[in-house]
């Protein structure tokens, strides 16, 4: 017989105290062991932190409203069942557009040519997204494996890596093995770590770093990666090192990158809609949310009303006081224009003003009430800072599937790793990048067909080949500016457009999300007096946490489900890797070019016969002895010259040499 929960245990154990955090921040004091202490650190990640609350009490009355159907939208949907209890037949998602999915598309086929707005890159400590997708059902592995397994399967058996990372001069491979990183250049990066967040803050990058680092490789295979530009926000750039300093090593050859076996729609949004129907989970479509009604007491705000536009009508969607709302607020992919081999496309939102019809406005109308709903005109008020454009193409065999092949990891029709990532122009006025990844992309690819995926981050200059700006070309002239970035001839670019198709995506918001920013700008996730509103996605505030992937949006989904229920859980903190010392030792000798960086033989000399001696990175083998070495390496400290500097080394060598005879 089933044992009953007592009932103090029934009221009560899933109540979390007045005060509790449910997205800690690490970077807010020292965190040590006492007996308050009941959770683990607020970065703790293991089985641990898997833990499944009991019921809210009430849970199984209260309906949840959530606006956009992206992956914000449905991992709240996904929490609400899974650690919030929440009956699915309670959840109602909500969608301006006629598919779900987002800024997470895949579309089209091989006769019309498809269509990919953008790509994902993942690592290994996206722990909100892993956590979810290791609950969801696989598509193509048999019952019982989920997409996670899905994933590992495919990139555990097929490593990805770049062997043409950064090509100029009309198709030759560019030197990337190191970064190029002067030693002022190092120091303004570390200087930039160790700045505390606010004292960043509405900053730009370019206001930052000297005009010598915009010349290095390692900006190259940043700035392209990650799609940032000189203006955006330095703390932004800040919060990505810090995300990425486990990773450092590996930026440029990709090697720290895992991509999916399909596209972003197939490989995530197919098999958690599917698990989310099954469940219960209500899809409403062509319903364009464009404002909340409040019931305002002091500081409390209660949503009772969302205000959308349902196939064209106006209609006010009733909000009872203990139902939930998440709402997304802005958008990377809104304002969208298409265009194809012979159209160039055409936007439809102004440069400083997005329009009324647009995903902007629910936050605009937001802000209007109070401003605890941040300040959305920073991101969306300036489209020539924010835009972008992508061509996805279709490609059957050609000079162009020639030239990739001499270029790819892998023959790109044996189902592995192709160019491993994007392969980014240098000398390139637009700053072009193409990528194949695994093929098929799509589930229903013939065999004989390639996708490529394109884009570039300068809008306003004239290409190399053609003499228009990107945002002002046809697939036709943007594949003629390709092939020529890749070196082929030009009486082979007609069979090239022969044999491609190509779909164009000018966005306008798209890198929004960066634009410089301050404290207050951006929502939290429970704005300040909600009572049952969460705002999620790219738009709003996190503690230490990047915005541009699918982990933040996941996260700040979470974070709002654990927040609203008042789960007794929390929604850890950013992988610790940032502070582990082999991940600093690596990232340091990575931005030292992969040479020793100052003070590294020092550690050599005081570790390399000690348990801890396989966390320093080896020495070059021919070195020489270490002790010679130490004047040199304090001066690469300290600079050359000083008497005191002299004596230090006199010091040091003396420890050394101590060291030695012991």
């Amino acid at each position: 017989m089933a044992r009953s929960t007592p009932g103090w245990l029934a009221a009560q154990a899933n109540a979390a105290p007045q005060g509790f955090a449910h997205a800690p921040d690490t970077t807010a004091g020292y965190w040590h062991q006492r007996p308050e202490n009941t959770l683990p650190p607020p970065d703790f990640w293991s089985p641990y932190a898997r833990n499944r609350p009991l019921p809210t009490p009430g849970v199984e009355a209260r309906k949840a409203w959530i606006v956009g159907s992206g992956i914000a939208g449905l991992a709240a949907a996904f929490y609400l069942i899974r650690d919030g209890h929440m009956p699915p037949a309670n959840i109602t998602i909500l969608d301006a557009a006629h598919v779900e999915g987002g800024s997470l598309d895949g579309a089209g086929d091989a006769e019309r040519g498809y269509l990919i707005r953008g790509g994902r890159e993942m690592n290994w400590n996206y722990d909100n997204l892993w956590d979810l997708f290791q609950d969801v059902p696989a598509l193509e592995l048999p019952a019982g494996y989920s997409v996670l397994d899905e994933y590992r399967w495919v990139n555990d058996r097929d490593p990805n890596y770049s062997k043409a990372r950064l090509m100029h001069q009309q198709g030759a491979i560019k030197d990337f093995s190191t970064f190029g990183l002067s030693r002022k250049d190092q120091w303004e990066i570390v200087r930039l770590l160790l700045k505390r967040k606010d004292e960043v803050g509405d900053t730009t990058i370019a206001q930052y770093f000297n005009q010598g680092f915009f010349e290095t490789n390692f900006w190259a295979l940043f700035r392209t990666m990650f799609a940032f530009q000189e203006w955006h926000s330095l703390l932004e750039m800040k919060l990505y090192l810090h995300r990425f300093l486990d990773s450092v090593d590996g930026f440029a050859d990709m090697s720290v990158v895992l991509f999916p076996k399909y596209d972003q729609f197939d490989t995530f949004v197919r098999p958690l809609t599917r698990m989310l129907r099954e469940q219960g989970v209500r899809f409403q479509f062509d319903t364009r949310a464009y404002d909340l009604d409040f019931a305002v007491d002091g500081e409390r705000r209660t949503v009772t009303g969302i205000r959308a536009m349902v196939g064209g009508d106006a209609r006010v969607l009733p909000v009872a006081a203990e139902d939930l709302v998440f709402v997304l607020p802005g958008s990377m992919t809104e304002g969208t224009a298409y265009g194809d081999m012979d159209q160039a496309p055409v936007l439809a939102r102004g440069a400083h003003e997005p329009g009324a019809d647009s995903d902007w406005t629910l936050w605009r109308n937001l802000a209007a009430q109070s401003p605890v709903f941040g300040k959305p005109d920073k991101f969306c008020g300036d489209v020539a800072r924010s835009m972008w454009e992508s061509a996805t193409l279709t490609c059957r065999p050609s000079p162009l599937v020639d030239r990739l092949k001499a270029l790819s990891v892998n023959d790109p029709y044996s189902g592995r790793t192709v160019t491993g990532g994007i392969i980014t122009f240098t000398d390139s006025k637009w700053l072009l990048s193409v990528t194949c990844n695994r093929q098929p992309h799509f589930p229903d690819q013939p065999e004989d067909v390639l996708v490529l995926w394109v884009y570039a981050l300068r809008m306003d200059v004239p290409g190399d080949k053609v003499a228009k700006t990107m945002p002002d070309c046809t697939g036709r002239e943007i594949l003629a500016e390709l092939c020529h970035h890749l070196g082929i001839a030009e009486d082979q670019v007609a069979a090239v457009v022969d044999a491609t198709k190509v779909r164009l995506a000018l966005m306008p918001y798209i890198t929004a999300e960066f634009m410089p920013r301050a404290a207050g700008d951006r929502p939290a996730v429970v704005p300040q007096g909600c009572t049952n509103l969460a705002l999620v996605g790219q738009f709003v505030e996190t503690a230490n946490d990047i915005v541009f992937t699918m982990e933040s949006s996941i996260r700040t989904a979470r974070q709002g489900v654990y927040t609203l229920l008042n789960l007794l859980k929390q929604v850890p903190d950013i992988s610790p890797t940032q502070y582990d010392i082999r991940n600093l030792l690596r990232g340091a000798r990575a931005l030292n070019n992969g040479a020793p960086f100052p003070g590294e033989r020092l550690l050599h000399r005081l570790l390399g016969k000690s348990y801890f001696a396989h966390i320093l990175p080896p020495l070059p083998e021919k070195d020489g002895d270490a002790l010679h070495r130490v004047e040199e390496e304090l001066a690469g400290l300290f600079g050359r010259g000083g008497q005191w500097v002299s004596e230090a080394a006199d010091t040091v060598r003396g420890w050394m040499a101590g060291l030695k005879e012991r």
